[in-house]
């Protein structure tokens, strides 16, 4: 808790603050920066964090660790918003929202060398410009390759310079003699024309294949029209190559404007964004990133941030930028635009396919780094589908099995965290019910379950489910909740006319509950539902088998379980041991005993 001096001291910079655009950071005791914002009013934001009435839980305990607050004023909320984005990235500030990117994102590099040189890097250093980072990575392959086709510039990895190209230091490789460049090097290729096709690959990189098209278009005519036709096919066919790119890339042919394209999914405690530049109906720039919340931070700020990233860069940088809701940005900045229809519309619905694919390939990697993220994540979906006060860590399951009545068994398996608790599986002989009467079985043995739980204090489950429907469900909810007074909730899965499972039910009465067949929590409810079934059939089997072998040996007199048990692990079945000759019976039993149990078995045999 902050002292009375502290309070007084912090309350003194606040009116002190100015009603001007800039920047603010808290300090800690220890003066290490804790957070940084921007403001259009410095004084009224600042006064706001103050205000405990308007702030949530979490920003609470980031004002409790304020012992100091510093700030900078600047001309426009535009200055603001860049110093804001420098200062987070210098400090790191521990209640900032954190920028988690994936550094090992490809760009290309365009070196400042004299012949310069293009190609793929994940380190970015001083001394060339880049394009990227690339997401897609097929796609930077594909301009890297276009690059190579049309212009060849040097893949060699030797740093030239003026004076040893002039001096014939260098020799020819083999790159010149397979077409792979045109060995400038040694004045094959004149300086001049080498620069002019590497910023004609920089205008490729740069999403303008519009430009180059047209300048390679005039100069084919105006070869041709000086009877240069050989040349002018050459121009040619690096013509057709870059309109083919074109039209593979061309996502909104009728759109001829650069436009920067985000939007946003946001999560409790993460937010994914994606970016994507147009540049002449062509998506030339693509990125995707995540930011990890801190203090419950709106998506008009994250998208804000976003924007302030990409532009930092030095990516996108279009005049317009269209954005899924209004994002309150300087007027100098760029013109919003939110579209409901049109091109525009199409490319915000492309950029939101982009972001949840990314976001699924991001728990898909947390995933197989840690198994348990994905249970976690499912518990997380059933309590939100189900609306439970807590994730289900503890599932349990019920079904019955029998024939007509014979060998009534029940069973239970237990899930804990989605794992099969197998030591918790239990199985019931039906006591109390003549004939196959399945609900009356399962009110059974719910009843025999949860009131041996309740008086054992034994762990109780977060969800039961009942291998049916609404019928099922009723059962348990009679036992669980009028008998035995306990509290938990009861799901359903119900089967369609061709005994598979459809639909999940909850509440009472019943509803269902929209899962896709296809989704993940619907096949591990499936697997879950199997592994029931499973265990009841087992029991019943062994049951029945037991019914069965005992109707044969036990009536015989002389032969009891130790006996038994001999026998058929000699024999494998009662068929055989009744097939036997007398002699290998004698063997297990012994000669006098071996006869008595020959005759028995042979007693009714015909004549």
């Amino acid at each position: 808790m902050r002292n009375a001096y502290v309070q007084e001291y912090l309350r003194q910079i606040v009116l002190s603050l100015p009603d001007a655009p800039g920047c603010y950071q808290y300090l800690d005791a220890s003066g290490i920066v804790i957070y940084v914002g921007k403001a259009k009013n410095l004084k009224r934001r600042v006064s706001s964090y103050f205000n405990k009435e308007q702030i949530s839980a979490k920003t609470r305990v980031l004002v409790s660790k304020i012992r100091d607050i510093k700030y900078v004023v600047v001309k426009t909320e535009e200055d603001a918003l860049l110093l804001e984005n420098n200062l987070i990235k210098r400090y790191k500030p521990r209640y900032n929202v954190l920028l988690k990117d994936d550094k090992t994102y490809p760009s290309i590099a365009v070196t400042n060398e004299y012949l310069p040189r293009i190609f793929k890097t994940r380190r970015r250093t001083r001394g060339a410009t880049y394009f990227g980072p690339y997401s897609h990575v097929p796609t930077m392959y594909a301009l890297l390759d276009l690059c190579r086709e049309l212009y060849q510039p040097r893949p060699c990895k030797t740093i030239m310079t003026q004076e040893g190209v002039e001096s014939g230091k260098y020799e020819v490789c083999l790159d010149y003699h397979i077409h792979r460049c045109k060995a400038p090097c040694i004045g094959r290729q004149t300086h001049d024309e080498y620069l002019r096709n590497i910023a004609a690959c920089c205008d490729i990189l740069k999403g303008n294949t519009a430009k180059v098209a047209q300048a390679m278009k005039e100069e084919m005519q105006s070869l041709a029209a000086e009877l240069r036709f050989e040349e002018a096919q050459a121009v040619k066919e690096k013509y057709d190559l870059i309109e083919n790119f074109r039209a593979r890339s061309e996502v909104v042919p009728g759109l001829r404007q650069d436009l920067d394209v985000f939007n946003i999914i946001s999560e409790e405690n993460v937010a994914f964004i994606n970016f994507l530049h147009v540049t002449e109906g062509c998506i030339n720039q693509a990125f995707t990133f995540e930011y990890k919340k801190k203090l419950d931070e709106s998506d008009e700020e994250l998208l804000r941030l976003g924007i302030i990233e990409m532009r930092g860069r030095g990516l996108g940088g279009a005049k317009e930028i269209v954005l899924p809701f209004p994002v309150a940005l300087p007027e100098e900045y760029a013109t919003v635009t939110v579209p409901l229809k049109g091109e525009k519309k199409k490319l915000l619905d492309l950029s939101a396919l982009n972001v949840k694919q990314y976001k699924f390939d991001r728990l898909k990697q947390a995933e197989k780094l840690d198994p348990s993220q994905k249970n976690m994540r499912l518990m997380k979906e059933i309590q939100q589908q189900l609306a439970l006060p807590t994730p289900p860590l503890r599932i349990e399951l019920f079904d019955n099995s029998n024939i007509q009545g014979e060998d009534a068994v029940a069973a239970c398996v237990v899930f804990e965290r989605l794992k099969p608790c197998k030591k918790d599986y239990r199985k019931y002989i039906i006591k109390t019910v003549q004939g196959p009467d399945d609900y009356a079985s399962m009110a059974e043995v719910v009843y025999r379950r949860y009131k041996r739980l309740k008086e054992e204090n034994g762990t109780l489950p977060n969800l039961i489910i009942a291998d049916g429907g609404k019928g099922q469900m009723e059962i348990i909810r009679k036992v669980v909740e009028d008998e035995l007074e306990l509290n938990i909730p009861i799901a359903g899965l119900a089967k369609n006319d061709r005994h598979k499972t459809n639909e999940l039910l909850f509440g009472f009465p019943p509803q269902s509950i929209g899962l896709k067949p296809e989704s993940q929590l619907f096949r591990m409810l499936s697997a879950m539902q199997e592994e029931v079934h499973r265990f009841a059939i087992s029991f019943h089997r062994e049951k029945r088998s037991a019914r069965q072998t005992a109707s044969e040996l036990d009536n015989i007199p002389g032969i009891g379980p130790k006996l038994r048990t001999a026998l058929l692990q000699k024999f494998k079945s009662v068929k055989r041991i009744k097939e036997a000759p007398l002699e290998d019976l004698q063997s297990v039993l012994g000669a006098a005993r071996g006869q008595k149990i020959f005759d028995a078995l042979h007693a009714s045999a015909p004549e």
